[in-house]
């Protein structure tokens, strides 16, 4: 660089350092950031509005969209029970429990329609009204809204059954979808949970709703009543031991009912891995785990109690229990 240059630059350096700004008006200033940083940031909130709005369902849907299922939350797998532990519960159930051993006949004609369940194909505009009430029932008895659906499909098929809203089932003792018993008297089943509803905010509109509540034919009633029980047997969001043994006092205690229990809880776990599935059958590898974590030790329980009890003669007749099944 030349001397010339050299003492130009040293120039510009001491006059843009002692002259006043305005001797500069005429050098363009860099335009301001502002307007741009303005821009983004709204770009970015309204980005952020529409996300939550789709998220939450707010836009996205339109009238011919089927609702969503509730999320099931706190799931788990089956695990490994002791057999101590699970002789313990067969014996005496959850505290509160009202539990039968049904006959022998009973329990081949149970065990029969448990190994050929009933297969209707369920539409998924049929499954829209049960939605917002399985919400309701978590919400309110924080019971996993997957395993009351098991019972409802195990049931009645999701109120598909041909007697589900009128008369009583082949046992002459239950109804409705989730099939409460309503003749094990002086105060059945039903009674004891019949005011359920109560507690939580009847949908505006849902499957097959009656006149009159409470009633067993009304889906949302006799859905509310079983989660209530299920709480009150210890049934939580979890799928674990509460559940399965919810479902085993849901049914009775017997043979059939630990058919029951497995194929229940097989049925919830399995949709909490692959998704809410109405017309999928069951997952027979499942049912096996879960037979194997629970329903094995109560089951060999029961064997055991019956093969120490002694058979009644002809002359001896065998003593009404007090108690009875609870939705049996």
């Amino acid at each position: 660089m030349g001397e010339r240059t050299i003492t130009l630059v040293r120039r510009l350096r001491f006059f843009a350092g002692s002259r006043p700004v305005a001797a500069f008006e005429h050098v363009p200033s860099p335009p301001s950031e502002r307007g741009h940083w303005l821009l983004a940031g709204t770009i970015a909130a309204l980005g952020a509005a529409v996300l939550v709005a789709v998220l939450t369902g707010l836009v996205g849907r339109s009238a011919g969209v089927p609702p969503a299922a509730p999320v099931p939350v706190l799931i788990t797998t089956a695990t490994p029970a002791s057999a101590s532990a699970s002789a313990d519960v067969s014996a005496t159930g959850s505290p509160g429990a009202i539990v039968a051993h049904p006959s022998t006949a009973a329990q081949t004609q149970s065990l029969a329609r448990l190994d050929s369940p009933l297969q209707i194909l369920v539409s998924s505009r049929w499954m829209e009204g049960f939605y917002p009430i399985y919400s309701v029932a978590q919400t309110t008895f924080g019971v996993n809204w997957l395993l009351i659906a098991s019972i409802h499909a195990q049931e009645s098929a999701f109120s598909t059954a041909p007697t589900t809203y009128h008369g009583l089932n082949f046992a002459g003792c239950c109804g409705g979808p989730m099939q409460f018993n309503v003749t094990n008297g002086p105060v059945s089943t039903w009674d004891l949970v019949s005011n359920s509803y109560r507690y939580g905010r009847r949908p505006a509109a849902y499957d097959h709703p009656t006149v009159r509540h409470p009633s067993i034919y009304d889906d949302f009633d006799a859905i509310m009543a079983a989660a209530h029980l299920l709480s009150a047997d210890g049934a939580t969001l979890a799928l674990g031991a509460g559940a399965w043994n919810a479902a085993y006092d849901y049914y009775g205690h017997d043979a059939a009912g630990v058919a029951y229990a497995d194929q229940v809880l097989a049925r919830a776990i399995s949709w909490s891995q692959h998704g809410f599935c109405s017309n999928c059958g069951l997952d027979l590898s499942m049912v096996a785990a879960v037979h194997a974590a629970y329903g094995a030790p109560v089951l060999a329980a029961l064997e055991a109690e019956a093969a120490v009890k002694p058979k009644p003669t002809q002359q001896q007749k065998p003593k009404q229990r007090a108690t009875t099944a609870r939705a049996r």
